[in-house]
């Protein structure tokens, strides 16, 4: 029996993050699929697969914590790291709160990255 790897997906807007985070996420060991929106994301079905996703916080649209709670309204509980480029500790904290696995604040390490994958 071969164990299939875990499926991380990335919603974030920025165009560099959706080009730079899948290649990292897959020399982990993961498989990845990118979105540039959370209406991307949602219309894709993809929560219906992911083991656990990447959301940026501030997008047009949909933002990350909205995703995050549209997902929750529909049972869908995936863990869930958030990256934002807003230093903003409370938010962190609130995010945290309401079950996020992480918050990382941009730029961040890969090993910042690969530590809060592990909870996926």
């Amino acid at each position: 029996m071969t164990m299939r790897s875990k499926r991380v997906s990335i919603v974030d807007d920025d165009e560099s993050v959706r080009e730079a985070l899948p290649d990292l996420l897959r020399s982990f060991g993961f498989s990845v699929d990118a979105f540039d929106s959370a209406e991307a994301f949602l219309n894709a079905k993809a929560f219906e697969t992911s083991d656990g996703m990447i959301l940026d916080v501030a997008m047009p649209g949909m933002t990350g914590p909205e995703l995050y709670q549209e997902l929750a309204r529909r049972d869908r509980r995936v863990p869930t790291i958030f990256i934002t480029a807003i230093k903003d500790t409370k938010l962190r904290t609130r995010l945290m709160s309401d079950g996020a696995v992480e918050c990382l604040f941009k730029p961040f390490g890969d090993d910042e990255l690969q530590e809060a994958l592990q909870a996926i």
